[in-house]
């Protein structure tokens, strides 16, 4: 006889149907998935879970309850988690399954030397390379960044503000710089929705992005590659106050 739930129980299995739900929802979301071999599209969903806080540092994932949300067998769910596994979003914990890994201040700092850096190498590039049309989509952007803020909506800003770096990325034209980039943007993109609550709100943020469009705009590569690794830097040092804080107490 199946014995009557707990109340804890009963709370996990809500807990479960919420992420569930969000991953359906995740899913409804990602363009093309269909053409993807099944490891492929069970690591972009997986991912991407990770990313945007579906699944939250510390969330254990059983290789069978993530496939059955999937509706796929467990052979490329695995496949999957070892991948995200060597990229440092999750560990796995002998007979516990997958843990997603929490955001460490270490980690964070070293990944933000290298982001800094190659954000004003790709910014230079772009400079050079863009015209009205390109600059106006940047201000686009930004005038929707400001309507967020108007709207308390800053789980909104932090995915704008995310479009706003990687347009920048893509302006650049360089692949092999967006490879290296690519590699740690998920762990900035989780940093920021995890601190966002937490952090100043971020109007210093969008002067920044009009400070270096307007560089960009007068075609000064060099003061926009300055601006933005001091945007970077200000960032950083603020997530990290956040994290750190977190992990003290």
């Amino acid at each position: 006889m199946k014995k009557n739930p707990t109340e804890k129980d009963k709370e996990d299995s809500l807990n479960v149907t919420s992420i569930e739900k969000e991953i359906s929802l995740l899913i409804n979301n990602i363009n093309g998935l269909d053409e993807y071999r099944l490891p492929q599209r069970a690591y972009q969903i997986v991912r991407l879970s990770i990313r945007d806080l579906i699944l939250r540092p510390g969330t254990t994932i059983l290789e069978r309850e993530m496939a059955e949300v999937l509706q796929m067998s467990r052979t490329p769910v695995r496949e999957a988690l070892v991948r995200l596994e060597t990229e440092g979003m999750v560990r796995l914990v002998p007979r516990r399954g997958f843990i997603v890994k929490p955001i460490e201040s270490e980690d964070l700092k070293q990944i933000y030397e290298i982001v800094e850096t190659l954000d004003g190498l790709a910014v230079s590039l772009a400079t050079e390379k863009v015209g009205e049309a390109e600059i106006s989509e940047l201000e686009g952007l930004i005038e929707q960044q400001e309507q967020a803020l108007e709207q308390n909506n800053l789980k909104q800003w932090a995915i704008l503000d995310d479009e706003f770096h990687h347009l920048i990325i893509d302006y650049a034209k360089n692949k092999r710089l967006r490879a290296v980039i690519d590699t740690h943007s998920d762990q900035l993109y989780r940093a920021r929705l995890l601190t966002v609550d937490y952090r100043p709100l971020p109007f210093h943020s969008i002067v920044e992005h009009k400070a270096i469009i307007a560089c960009m705009r007068a075609k000064d590569g060099n003061a926009a590659s300055v601006l933005m690794q001091s945007h970077r830097n200000r960032a950083r040092n603020e997530i990290l106050g956040v994290v750190e804080n977190q992990t003290q107490n």
